[in-house]
């Protein structure tokens, strides 16, 4: 059975490149791109792995890590955030990630860090 993997980012190019990307490594993937859906889509879909945008219209991605890692149905799902404007990330360790990714970022990396985080 496919792992599943939830990810947010309202910038449909990486959402899509992102998405496509971990279908190919044999991920059940569901993307969105807005903060709104990501806690009601993470109770339905219950997924593995939750990989967020630190940026996102209207919503900040480590408070929504901190959301899910309150939830209790959510709380032991791993989480990774990625961001372009963050330089220091024990600021973004602070919203309890499991892991970090700086934009721009290498597919390879992305693809690594889910496997060892799954």
């Amino acid at each position: 059975m496919a792992k599943r993997i939830l990810v947010l980012d309202d910038n449909r190019d990486i959402l899509d490149i992102v998405h496509e990307t971990l279908t190919y490594e044999d991920f059940e993937v569901r993307s969105t791109s807005r903060g709104d859906t990501v806690i009601p889509i993470a109770e339905q879909f219950n997924p593995h792995l939750v990989i967020l945008d630190y940026r996102v219209s209207g919503f900040n991605g480590g408070e929504l890590c901190m959301q899910i890692k309150s939830h209790a149905q959510l709380k032991d799902i791993p989480v990774i955030i990625y961001s372009a404007y963050i330089s220091d990330n024990s600021e973004l360790l602070a919203y309890g990630c499991d892991a970090i990714i700086n934009k721009p970022f290498d597919l390879d990396e992305l693809v690594e860090k889910v496997n060892k985080l799954l």
